[in-house]
């Protein structure tokens, strides 16, 4: 019986090769970059917090390893992995209130874990950027998170037209929500279902949101088969009420008086749009729910946001009123908001796809002072680094090429002086600022280059016997080796003026390395 170990990676965690970790990098300093330019500073927080600390954040709080990964320390207190990184930063500002600006700006990234059913796309570890602003009541704040939002994927190459900035306002779905009989504690779980059903407008459409409001929906409806997901179980006058909320976005996607402004802004009994003359979302959600006190009181916020926007010179192109952003957790008070990616790429099954959202955040104006005697608002938005990492590697803009490894001295000769002058040789090109390393292995010449050439390396340095008695090296171009193999087809005079490998004087290692690493690039 063999005690041999299978070799797994665990159910939705990933292992990362250097060129996904190079291009996570080049991708996190933009977005750290733009982040900075709006005056946010960073700060870090655990990995673990106290599961008490999450709160709302749980999904379940009465089973704390549901959703998370949880754990007792050896005073029987539960602790958790972060299921993001908003329960960890509303905690740091807690306890560190005293002693930090206000409003306070700040930004952080890092792992995130959630207990949950892994599958494709879906992981149980993953990055997340966020910037929140903790302390901050004006909607100017929820304001500059959405332009933040648009200047950093125009900072990592999005153009405009690719992507949009949708913003709706909780306190408008509350209002509608409250004036159907679901809007107190004892409905929590209820408007929670209605959130994920409209949550889910883009992938099942209008009548399967409508379906998920009511009894549920099948996985497959027409045939009423596959997996069946319980709804919210409203009636049909309550069903009317959130279907006509979400039709506005259904039938609009423009932000304020854009110069083809929405149609179909007013609904007949049955939640189906009537024409009525062109309408902006805002005044569209005026005639429907503006007069509900909460969806009043939203509305204007909402209408704040325009104003402001549009005055920094962000059109509808990049920020827009949209309806259908609700936002999954119960948290969110005021303004949300989604950063989505609306370019088309081609799926495996040849079928245009898009990217969709690859980050959002909102107003979480209770969640903070769960810690202190007063009430503390804060806004936020966090970025999905691997969904938007993926989609900058459809469009050429990160990874497009992989790093030049180091140069490789070989080992020709193992004996003491021999491996001491290789080790020399390493040595003085690194004090030179070039990446190098000798190599370690048990290996011949030919296993040499095989490995040199698995690292990417540029070039390999070749000291034999003979050309150590000689004062001499062999320098091996190997990047010129990659590109000549890649199809160019008049290289004649390249090679004539840069040859595959040379012959050079001892004394010249560092400057003839150099200069055949700066010519490979």
């Amino acid at each position: 019986m063999s005690d041999t170990i299978k070799a797994r990676a665990p159910r939705g965690f990933v292992d990362r090769t250097p060129a996904e970790i190079k291009a996570a990098d080049e991708m996190l300093r933009v977005i750290r970059h733009t982040y900075e330019l709006y005056g946010f500073e960073a700060v870090e927080t655990p990995l673990v917090e106290y599961t008490d600390a999450l709160g709302k954040f749980l999904p379940d709080q009465d089973r704390p390893n549901e959703g998370v990964f949880s754990f007792q320390d050896d005073d029987e207190q539960w602790l958790s992995l972060r299921y993001d990184l908003t329960a960890p930063l509303a905690r740091f500002y807690a306890e560190n209130h005293e002693r930090l600006p206000k409003p306070y700006r700040s930004y952080r990234t890092g792992w995130v874990f959630r207990n949950e059913k892994p599958g494709p796309g879906r992981f149980r570890q993953f990055m997340q950027f966020d910037a929140d602003t903790v302390g901050a009541a004006s909607v100017a704040a929820d304001a500059e998170i959405c332009m933040m939002a648009a200047d950093t994927l125009e900072a990592l190459g999005i153009a405009r037209g690719d992507y949009v900035v949708r913003v709706n306002n909780r306190k408008v779905l509350d209002g509608v929500m409250e004036a159907i009989g679901i809007g107190g504690p004892e409905h929590a779980a209820t408007r929670l279902t209605v959130l994920r059903a409209i949550d889910k407008l883009d992938k099942i459409g209008l009548d399967g949101v409508q379906d998920l409001l009511g009894d549920g929906r099948w996985e497959n409806p027409e045939e009423k088969s596959g997996d069946f997901t319980k709804g919210a179980g409203l009636n049909d006058e309550q069903i009317k009420s959130i279907r006509t909320f979400v039709a506005i976005a259904k039938w609009t996607n423009f932000f304020g008086d854009s110069d083809d402004p929405a149609h179909f802004l007013v609904f007949d009994e049955q939640g189906e749009p009537e024409t009525k003359g062109a309408r902006t979302p805002l005044e569209a959600l005026n005639l429907n729910f503006g007069d509900t006190e909460k969806a009043a009181e939203g509305i204007e916020e909402l209408a704040q946001i325009q104003r402001l926007c549009r005055a920094a010179g962000y059109g509808w192109d990049r920020i827009r009123i949209d309806t259908s952003v609700v936002r999954g957790l119960e948290y969110y008070t005021g303004p949300v908001f989604e950063a989505e990616l609306t370019f088309q790429v081609t799926g495996e099954d040849g079928r245009p796809v898009r990217f969709g959202s690859v980050g959002g955040g909102g107003r979480y104006d209770g969640l903070v002072g769960r810690f202190l005697k007063e009430a503390v608002p804060a806004t936020g938005f966090s970025i999905g680094v691997s969904r938007l990492l993926a989609a900058l590697r459809t469009l050429g803009k990160v990874g497009a090429a992989a790093e030049a490894g180091p140069v490789v001295v070989l080992v020709m000769d193992k004996d003491p002086a021999a491996l001491a002058d290789y080790q020399a040789m390493t040595a003085e090109l690194r004090a030179a600022g070039i990446r190098a390393e000798m190599y370690l292995g048990a290996s011949g010449m030919k296993a040499q280059m095989k490995y040199a050439d698995r690292r990417n390396a540029p070039v390999a340095v070749i000291v034999g016997s003979d050309e150590r008695a000689n004062g001499k090296a062999q320098l091996k171009d190997l990047a010129l080796g990659k590109t000549l193999s890649a199809g160019i087809t008049d290289n004649a005079r390249w090679r004539a003026e840069r040859p595959a490998q040379k012959e050079i004087a001892r004394a010249d290692l560092v400057a003839e390395v150099r200069a055949m690493v700066e010519a490979g690039r």
